[in-house]
């Protein structure tokens, strides 16, 4: 904004994001691509600003990227934010191949149970292979910028 020769305080900027920022989401999930009916979920241990965290990623099975969610634990209840997450902004899930976690298993089945779904659970390790090699390359940005 000083380029153009317009003086803004830093918290002008900072109420305008809080402002916009949903909008622009908006319009953002309006124009997303359908993602599969078919998805692959897994997690993995990341660093962010010096801390681990864990990136929650779910795609659909031509390995369209349908959500995904950072956050400081791995447990049930963190899984069952993201699985409310990814849902409300696609669709309902047929099938979600899945690793052997405990935690987005027990997610997986207490949303069938609330909400009377029938979202099957597949265990296989191999099949998750398309967002664990995607992993990789998120990894790798990670460490060339070391962190977000």
């Amino acid at each position: 904004m000083s380029i153009r020769g317009v003086k803004v305080d830093h918290a002008t900027i900072e109420r305008w994001v809080f402002k916009f920022t949903p909008l622009v989401e908006q319009q953002f999930r309006k124009r997303k691509k359908i993602v599969g009916k078919r998805w692959r979920m897994d997690e993995t241990y990341v660093k962010v600003k010096g801390q681990w965290r864990y990136l929650y990623r779910a795609v659909d099975k031509e390995g369209n990227t349908v959500d995904f969610l950072l956050t400081k634990r791995r447990q049930r209840i963190s899984t069952q934010r993201f699985l409310i997450k990814a849902i409300e902004s696609n669709s309902k899930p047929e099938l979600v191949n899945i690793d052997k976690s405990g935690a987005n298993t027990a997610a997986i089945k207490l949303y069938n149970r609330r909400n009377y779904s029938n979202i099957k659970i597949r265990q296989c390790k191999y099949l998750n292979n398309i967002v664990t090699q995607d992993h990789r390359f998120i990894k790798w940005r990670i460490m060339l910028g070391l962190g977000f």
